[in-house]
């Protein structure tokens, strides 16, 4: 893991990588400010309609930043997995193109309609699960480290499964992932663990999606070798 992380880390200023960076980033902001201005003119509208006061309306306002401060912070994770799952084939074909160009020339390229479905399926697995767990995350909540555990396994586990078939898409047949799958639970839950606590840190957020779809290609191809 560590290796994976370091390699992953110093292929960051690969100008390939780095327009994913910059793209996957730009459309996350832009699908976050989206949210923003419909959450904005909604508590607009709902003021108008009440015929609040100019005082209430403020309050409203205020109101709707922070709860568009906080739903961001947890929407951003979402969204960004969600959009580098469609454009992640490029990081895997390029950290494969410097460390594993025998791997890259029997690749095969993941269809754009396959990286959308598998985008959009990793963010509506991490909405549905989290809001299904979210009365555990509750009852956990008063013993403050229960509620953060129980996070990181169901978003490990989730994120791990999301950025390893992320790989596997390229190499491995659809009658093989079954088996492929099976083999490597621990492996891609240990990623997902590792990549969850990446989008905590402020900095290493930003470029958490990137960096975990090169990890998981180190170690999808490290594993191969051994």
């Amino acid at each position: 893991m560590l290796r994976a992380f370091f390699l992953s880390v110093g292929q960051l200023g690969d100008p390939k990588i780095i327009r994913v960076f910059l793209k996957s980033l730009g459309v996350t902001l832009v699908l976050l400010a989206l949210f923003g201005v419909i959450l904005w003119y909604g508590a607009q509208t709902l003021v108008a309609w009440m015929g609040a006061g100019a005082e209430t309306g403020g309050w409203v306002g205020a109101a709707t930043v922070l709860l568009w401060l906080g739903a961001a912070f947890f929407l951003f994770r979402i969204i960004a997995v969600a959009v580098v799952g469609i454009f992640g084939d490029d990081v895997v074909a390029a950290v494969e193109a410097k460390h594993y160009p025998e791997a890259l020339a029997e690749a095969r390229n993941v269809p754009f309609g396959r990286s959308v479905a598998m985008g959009l399926g990793s963010a509506g697995r991490l909405i549905l699960v989290n809001l299904a767990v979210s009365p555990l995350y509750l009852l956990l909540l008063i013993t403050g480290v229960g509620t953060a555990i129980l996070f990181f396994i169901v978003n490990g586990w989730l994120l791990g499964q999301d950025l390893g078939e992320m790989v596997a898409a390229r190499h491995v047949s659809q009658k093989g992932m079954k088996s492929w799958r099976g083999s490597t639970g621990f492996q891609r839950f240990a990623l997902g663990l590792a990549g969850t606590a990446l989008f905590l840190v402020p900095i290493l957020n930003l470029v958490a999606p990137v960096l975990g779809a090169a990890m998981a290609t180190h170690l999808f191809h490290g594993r191969r070798r051994v």
